[in-house]
């Protein structure tokens, strides 16, 4: 707080108004759960509009579907497994551009979990029933964080998590075209850069010149039309329709060639027809009923994670938020009802998405457009798809995600912050070197091992006033700021608990050491000011720090005085004190200026402090201090 008049009266520190357990309870679990607070858009609303209200949050489809446009219709329908997840994320999901359907990473490790106990082989109809017992799980799980609010989970994806893992999985799935690219027919299955590359150059003789040419002709072509579009906007059709267009030109090649150049591997025949309902499927004997309760656990959080991160990285593009909890309800239900319908766990693939955002999707009609799409072509297009080449499919798949490795964003993270660098890096390079899910775990708990060191050793820096004003800043970000004798103000800039004491207690009594050693008459040392602004919160092992503080002062005959404590501090602070020995209403202040000039009145050869009414200082950027310095060391 700052002062501009010499002849201001303060009222006293006083804690705030008794609120009971049950009160505070309310507002505690409100702030967590409900930060956005969905209930206020229903307030003094008539009956009808709460209900249409209602409607619109539980079914985003109602708040879009309105105003859909036949202009939208039309990215929509251009941007265009199974067919019944789609429809169910269309309805309940809050991402306008994810695209719904099977992802590598959790069809893989679904696969490798049952396997292990079940063989797809020997055992076909035992292995379908656990996969799609195992996909009802995993939406259960999904469905139930959602219900219960956790969507706060998806805080931990951070800037830089997803520009590495954005970047990380561009590389793998480009790396992963390479079969696709080359011609090879026996390529790993696995996900990580050295088994991918592996597989490649071990695979040289099967590399097919044929497949080269043309994989090489239509990526060619594919990069030329995005960077056309890129540079002329109004002409976004030409990316978007270029795949369609060379899926058109590869199968009219290869059925006009059938037969001739069977190096170029093409689709093949595909059964037709809808797969039937899988109701009757689900399993849930005793045997094996742990394994699909893990697996569908472990594929749940897998696929959620990539699912939400992927769905946050596009709607951070196009400058739009994503519901956490819309996201994990819409995805869980989509699997449960996909389980039901001969469907595997089904997510938001980033190179689907990247396809359905590349080719200009707008809404999440394009999830729509895309279930019809798929349902005609099992009914009745299945054929005109047998010659179609895989190498175009991995040319239009490079070109959708190689424009997601973000060098400028990488750039700005590496010039505002250090730290969050390197985080984006092990996202990066987790992902490509070891897998996506322990790629994003690793950078995720990196970020928390952060937030634990900021806990730990909370940022506290010794302040200073600055000349003419009533002002205290941090002594090492204002060079003008000088120290008051007689007082070491201190300024504790973090929650104050358990984990934290301990470091406080020993940077405080350093400093009143140094603060000792540095005075040539002790005497004049008489009083130490905590500035507690930044204070949020204070747990029981907290309020012993000023317990443990004031006893370690008054053997040095200094004074401890609080500035400006906040409501839920100075209640805990004044319930602790019951026999009122360390909380005195005469060293509690509103401002740091306050204290000052009311303590240098009783305090035996007051400093003589000019303070005038001034306009605050120029705010300089924080002066290079030595790593060894005392000072400094605080505040890493």
């Amino acid at each position: 707080m700052e002062e501009v008049r010499m002849d201001v009266q303060y009222p006293p520190v006083v804690a705030p108004p008794h609120k009971s357990s049950l009160q505070k309870l309310k507002v505690k679990l409100k702030e967590t759960l409900f930060p956005d607070d969905p209930m206020r858009q229903f307030k003094g609303q008539p009956f009808g509009t709460k209900i249409v209200l209602a409607a619109h949050y539980v079914f985003p489809i109602l708040q879009w579907l309105p105003q859909y446009s036949l202009k939208l219709f039309k990215s929509d329908i251009i941007s265009d497994s199974s067919f019944v997840p789609p429809l169910v994320y269309a309805v309940l999901g809050s991402s306008k551009d994810l695209a719904i359907g099977p992802a590598a990473i959790t069809s893989l490790v679904l696969r490798s979990m049952l396997t292990q106990r079940v063989s797809p082989t020997s055992q076909p109809h035992l292995y379908l029933q656990l996969a799609f017992t195992s996909t009802l799980v995993t939406g259960v799980f999904q469905a139930a964080l959602g219900i219960l609010r956790l969507g706060f989970i998806i805080d931990f994806l951070s800037k830089a998590i997803l520009v590495g893992f954005m970047a990380g999985v561009a590389v793998i799935v480009s790396l992963q075209q390479l079969k696709s690219l080359l011609g090879i027919t026996n390529f790993t299955k696995k996900m990580t850069i050295v088994d991918v590359l592996s597989s490649v150059f071990s695979n040289i003789h099967e590399w097919s010149w044929q497949t080269i040419v043309m994989g090489a002709g239509f990526l060619i072509l594919l990069l030329l039309a995005r960077q056309f579009s890129l540079k002329k906007p109004k002409y976004f059709w030409v990316s978007a329709g270029a795949p369609l267009l060379s899926v058109i030109i590869a199968t009219a090649i290869l059925f006009a060639i059938r037969g001739k150049h069977p190096a170029i591997v093409v689709i093949g025949k595909l059964p037709e027809g809808v797969n039937p309902p899988s109701v009757k499927m689900l399993y849930f004997e005793a045997t094996h009923l742990g394994l699909v309760i893990k697996t569908g656990i472990i594929v749940g959080i897998l696929s959620l994670t990539e699912s939400i991160a992927v769905g946050r990285t596009f709607a951070a593009i196009r400058k739009y938020k994503v519901d956490g909890n819309k996201e994990m309800i819409a995805i869980g239900l989509m699997n449960v009802i996909g389980s039901t319908t001969s469907c595997f766990v089904t997510t938001g693939s980033f190179s689907r998405t990247a396809v359905n955002h590349n080719a200009g999707a707008k809404t999440a009609m394009s999830n729509v457009v895309m279930s019809v799409a798929v349902l005609v072509t099992l009914l009745f297009l299945m054929p005109l798809l047998h010659y179609t080449p895989h190498v175009v499919l991995g040319a239009i798949i490079v070109t959708a995600v190689i424009g997601f490795v973000d060098i400028p964003a990488a750039y700005r993270i590496w010039k505002i912050d250090k730290f969050d660098f390197v985080v984006m890096l092990t996202a990066f390079f987790g992902v490509i070197f070891i897998s996506v899910e322990y790629g994003l775990a690793l950078a995720v708990g990196l970020s928390i091992l952060r937030i634990l060191l900021q806990i730990t050793r909370p940022k506290t820096v010794m302040l200073g006033n600055i000349p003419g004003t009533r002002l205290y800043r941090d002594l090492h970000h204002y060079n003008q700021a000088t120290r008051i004798p007689g007082f070491l103000i201190l300024s504790i800039e973090a929650p104050i608990n358990f984990a934290n004491i301990t470091y406080l207690q020993q940077r405080t009594l350093r400093w009143i050491e140094e603060e000792e050693e540095s005075m040539k008459d002790n005497s004049v040392f008489q009083f130490v000011i905590l500035e507690m602004s930044a204070v949020s919160n204070i747990d029981t092992s907290g309020v012993s720090l000023f317990q443990e503080l004031k006893s370690a002062l008054e053997t040095k005959d200094i004074k401890l005085a609080l500035v400006n404590p906040l409501a839920e501090v100075i209640e805990k602070l004044t319930k602790a004190d019951e026999s009122d020995s360390f909380i005195r209403e005469e060293y509690l202040f509103l401002s740091v200026g306050e204290a000052v000039r009311k303590l240098s009145s009783i305090m035996e050869n007051p400093p003589s402090v000019t303070m005038q009414q001034e306009q605050p200082p120029y705010m300089s950027p924080p002066t290079e201090l030595p790593v060894e310095s005392p000072e400094y060391s605080n505040n890493v």
